[in-house]
Formats: C-alpha cells, sequence, structure tokens
C-alpha cells in the first residue's frame, strides 16, 4: 500500500462517518474498510485492485449495472444545459416533466402524477404528509393513524424508521413515535404454526390487520404500508391469497394503501413495478433506488388519480401545499433517471430480471436447500435469499450471537462475490444488477456454496 493509500485510510477512519456501521471498531482500525474505485456490469473493482461480483447491486440499486456511459453522458450534458433550478410555484426543467411522464407511462393505469424527492426515505415522508392533507381535506382530522408491518423497512428517518419494523433501527432512537403502529409480518417461514397452509397464514395476517383496526378505530386510521414483497426484513415473498387479503380488509375501513416499490419499482421482479405481479392497487407508490440505478439521488411519490383530486380540491380551499425540497427534481438527477429508464426498455432488463432471476432461484434451490442447515430458499424475480437455521427439522433457530448469517457473507465476500447479511435473522440476501447473466448466476451459486460448506460444514 502506498503513502496515499495509507493516507485515505487514515483520513477514512478520522473523518468519515459511515452509515450502517459499528463507529468504534471502524475508527480503531479493528474492522476493514473497502473503497470502491470501479465497475462494470455486474462487478466492481477497489483500489487494491480486487474484483467482485456485485450480487446485491450496491443496496439493490444498481439495476441497470455498473459503468453506464450512456447515463454518465446524459448527466454531463444537463450539468453544462442547467444544472439546478428548483421546482417550487410552477418552476421546472425538461428533463424533470420527461421523466414523469416517463414514470406515469409505466406506472399502475390508475396513477397520475409525482413528486420528486432524494431518497426512499423522504419519499415516504412526503407520502405520510399527503395521507394526512388527504384527510384533513376530507374533514376527517382524526384518521391519521399508519399501520406498517413488523420487518418492514420504509427509511430511517424520524418518521420513516418508525413506519420500519426491525429492531436496530427502533432501539437506542426512540422510535416508533406514535401515530404509527405495526401489525404481523407476511413472513411465512415464521409463521405462529407450522400446521399452516400458505393460504391460512395469509387469512391469520388479515385477521390480525382488522383486530388492531377494531382497537384503534377505523375512524383514526388513514393508511396501510407495505413492500409488495418484504425486503430488508429478508427478501420474503407474500404468501398466496396475501394481498387480496389485506386489500379486502382496507377497502372495507376506507383506509388508503402505500406501495413501498423502491426496491421492487422499475423491473426488479421481472415486471415493471411490484403491484402489478401482485395484484395491488395502492394509492400512492414510493419510488428510488432503480429510478436512476442509483447514479444520482432520486426518489418518488406517485399519487393515484383519486388522491390527486382531492389534493387539488386541498390547493382550491387552502392555497398552495406547505411542503416543497431544495432539491425536489434536480435536472441532473432527473436526466439520469430519464437515460436510466430508456436503458432499463432497451436492454430487456425486466424480461431479464425474470428469465435469470428464476434461474438463479433454482440454482441455489438445488444447491444449497438440502443442507442441514438451510431452512429456506426463497425469493422472486432477482431476488433470492437463503436462511439458515439450526435445525431445519423443528425450525429452531440460531442464538443471535453465533451471527451466522454475518458469517456466511464474510465468507461469500473472500470468494469474490458480495451478498448481504440481512438484518433480525441468519439471512444471506441477492439482488443483483438486472444485466445479470446465467453464467454470472453460476458464479454465485458456487460461491454460496463454498461458503455455507466453510461456515456450516
Amino acid at each position: 500500500m502506498n503513502a496515499h493509500d495509507n493516507e485515505l485510510t487514515a483520513w477514512d477512519r478520522d473523518h468519515f462517518f459511515h452509515p450502517s456501521t459499528h463507529m468504534g471498531q471502524h475508527a480503531r482500525g479493528e474492522s476493514p474498510n473497502r473503497i470502491v474505485t470501479g465497475g462494470e456490469g455486474c462487478t466492481i473493482v477497489d483500489r487494491d485492485g480486487r474484483r467482485s461480483l456485485d450480487a446485491f447491486a450496491g443496496l439493490y440499486c444498481v439495476n441497470v449495472g455498473y459503468g453506464r456511459t450512456e447515463i454518465a453522458e446524459a448527466i454531463s450534458r444537463q450539468a453544462h444545459e442547467l444544472a439546478y433550478y428548483h421546482a417550487y410555484v410552477g418552476h421546472g426543467s425538461e428533463v424533470a416533466i420527461r421523466l414523469a411522464k416517463m414514470i406515469v407511462e409505466r406506472a399502475p393505469a390508475h396513477m397520475s402524477r409525482v413528486y420528486f424527492g432524494l431518497s426512499g426515505s423522504d419519499a415516504n415522508e412526503t407520502n405520510i404528509k399527503l395521507v394526512w392533507y388527504y384527510n384533513n381535506v376530507r374533514g376527517r382530522p382524526q384518521k391519521k393513524k399508519i399501520i406498517s408491518r413488523w420487518r418492514g423497512y420504509h427509511g430511517s428517518g424520524v418518521m420513516t424508521g418508525s413506519l420500519t419494523g426491525l429492531d436496530l433501527f427502533h432501539k437506542a432512537f426512540d422510535l416508533p413515535l406514535a401515530p404509527i403502529l405495526h401489525t404481523q409480518a407476511p413472513y411465512y417461514f415464521r409463521r405462529p404454526d407450522l400446521d399452516m397452509s400458505e393460504e391460512d397464514f395469509s387469512s391469520f395476517c388479515a385477521a390480525e390487520l382488522e383486530a388492531l383496526i377494531e382497537r384503534e378505530g377505523a375512524d383514526t386510521i388513514a393508511a396501510f404500508i407495505g413492500e409488495p414483497l418484504l425486503g430488508t426484513g429478508g427478501i420474503v415473498p407474500p404468501p398466496a391469497g396475501y394481498w387480496e387479503k389485506i386489500q379486502a380488509v382496507l377497502a372495507r375501513h376506507d383506509i388508503l394503501l402505500i406501495a413501498d416499490e423502491v426496491v421492487t419499482g422499475f423491473g426488479r421482479l421481472g415486471t415493471m413495478f411490484g403491484s402489478e405481479h401482485y395484484g395491488l392497487k395502492p394509492d400512492l407508490i414510493t419510488i428510488a433506488k432503480g429510478l436512476t440505478s442509483a447514479y444520482a439521488p432520486l426518489s418518488g411519490s406517485i399519487v393515484s388519480k383519486d388522491i390527486w383530486d382531492v389534493l387539488v380540491q386541498g390547493s382550491d380551499a387552502m392555497g398552495p401545499i406547505g411542503h416543497g425540497w431544495t432539491y425536489s427534481a434536480h435536472p441532473l438527477c432527473a436526466a439520469a433517471g430519464v437515460a436510466n429508464l430508456a436503458l432499463i426498455d432497451e436492454l430487456g432488463l425486466v424480461d431479464n430480471a425474470r428469465e435469470v432471476g428464476a434461474y438463479l432461484r433454482g440454482a441455489l434451490t438445488d444447491a444449497l436447500a438440502g443442507h442441514r442447515n438451510v431452512g429456506e430458499v426463497r425469493g422472486d424475480g432477482l431476488l433470492a435469499a437463503v436462511e439458515f437455521v439450526a435445525d431445519k427439522d423443528k425450525r429452531v433457530f440460531f442464538d443471535a450471537e453465533h451471527r451466522i448469517g454475518p458469517k456466511v457473507a464474510a465468507a461469500l465476500a473472500a470468494r469474490g462475490v458480495i451478498g448481504r447479511a440481512m438484518p433480525q435473522g441468519d439471512i444471506l440476501g441477492f439482488a443483483p444488477p438486472l444485466c445479470l447473466t446465467k453464467e454470472e448466476a453460476d458464479t454465485i451459486v458456487a460461491a454460496a456454496t463454498g461458503a455455507v460448506r466453510e461456515v456450516l460444514g
């Protein structure tokens, strides 16, 4: 390592506050750091020349893969033409207007407008405010509570961290805050009764939701938020009949549905949106990650026609809406979005996600499902997870102190493949770029098989 690299490492440990990192270990040099310098397709390279197949697409977000010059050039052209102007009071840029149209064209048919932010967290903050505004316009000031699910992930802000249903994002932060409530996670592998069929478990989840609504009072509950497929909570597809039963409960009690598609939007499930894939009809859709493939930070709240009509009533009665971000619809980010969505179409990545995703899950199942410590191999589209257990017949989980998931993820990384140790369980997750080939899927499976054998025998 040369002097510059040593200096950079020192600066990193002395000045850079990393998210989701053990702060003391990193600052003291007890844990490794990795400085990434480039990437192409599904592969990243670091300053030491190590190449890794990124089987998690950054954080589920580099959908088109690394090194797409088309997006870089679009950002550059926009920077030379108009680097920034705000979107307040009817202002905008051509690229932001064009991108909004492209999103609505790809979204479910009943969606209408797009409000732009920068992250999935701030998009869900926008959704919370829109839901509250909507009910105030409709003369229902008491209808404000929002129901999320345990193990759901919706951001790490104050309100969005409250929506999230994972211990790591609550403990030590005094979260969750009212008026956020949580209900049963649609996690079939962790069902309370092993004799339940998937349909039975879906009915159980719907009954739990109904009971919560009855306890709280339907006239106090504004919305229900859920990822079409649980992401960070374990990469868990919904059990059979789940969304049909949940939506029936919401309709009965006049409760809005927010579909958090930050992970599932723009192709990851082999359809443009997860709502289409699982038969959801949401009132609001949260988007981010795949919108620009993370080449620039951009998020959005897609608003249905019915919601939009009420928002317009509110503005007619109360004037301009009191909500805005300085960087909403930032031209550079919008330019990245336009180029990214065009590439998703041009490269056929939605179809590839469906086809190669099925191949990857099948190969993982063939290689690992028979292992004595593999409780389940699951997923959909280009999302997959392997869950480890101490005893698969009795469904006994490992004690958290054994850190089986992180150990397998580390052994995988040593073999040149990046997966993710998912929180609150021993789960190895995969969410590769949508341009993954079958040959690269084989590389992932071979590395995962070797890592599991190294850690678990």
